[in-house]
């Protein structure tokens, strides 16, 4: 599992990319698949520690979902984005190219403007020996998650992804 964080700076401020990697024994197509499929992303994608709740999923170019992790353990360490206990949010699909890439825009639902800012998140297959090596990489990352909150929710839907679609695969 590898994991970068950058900063560029850009005219309007300071402009955050996080980005994580891992090997899954998984093809390109079962994981995207899983990414997809929303009963097969409520069962992976929330971060350890979280469950979701998923509002609306409509998986095409243009489409939009919304959705929301909920803190499982009410007294988890980090307040939600929009409650005390949660991170609702809405996504669109800006590009689907199957087994391959998944580009969303990602904005959360917050009175809070340390989160105002739309994140990019892409997602991309690339086969690899033993499975296919998969990367997140988040550009535009709202300047209230903090670096190391982001680096192990990415680290933690990585793993959630590899196991659920290794047990499928395997």
């Amino acid at each position: 599992m590898t994991y970068n964080a950058e900063s560029t700076n850009e005219t309007e401020g300071t402009k955050r990319t996080d980005s994580g990697s891992r090997v899954v024994r998984s093809s390109p197509q079962a994981i995207y698949h899983a990414c997809t499929d929303p009963a097969a992303v409520a069962l992976w994608r929330p971060p350890a520690g979280m469950s979701v709740r998923i509002y609306q999923f409509d998986p095409h170019t243009g489409g939009i979902y919304r959705m929301a992790f909920v803190y499982n353990n009410p007294d988890h360490a980090v307040r939600g984005k929009t409650s005390e206990h949660a991170d609702l949010f809405q996504g669109r699909f800006l590009e689907l190219l199957p087994g391959e890439r998944i580009v969303e825009a990602v904005k959360f639902e917050s009175n809070d403007p340390a989160f105002a800012e739309e994140m990019i998140i892409t997602t991309t297959l690339t086969p690899v020996p033993g499975g296919t090596e998969v990367t997140i990489r988040c550009d535009n990352v709202p300047g209230g998650i903090r670096p190391e909150d982001h680096r192990a929710g990415i680290t933690s839907t990585l793993e959630n992804l590899a196991a659920f679609t290794e047990r499928r695969d395997g």
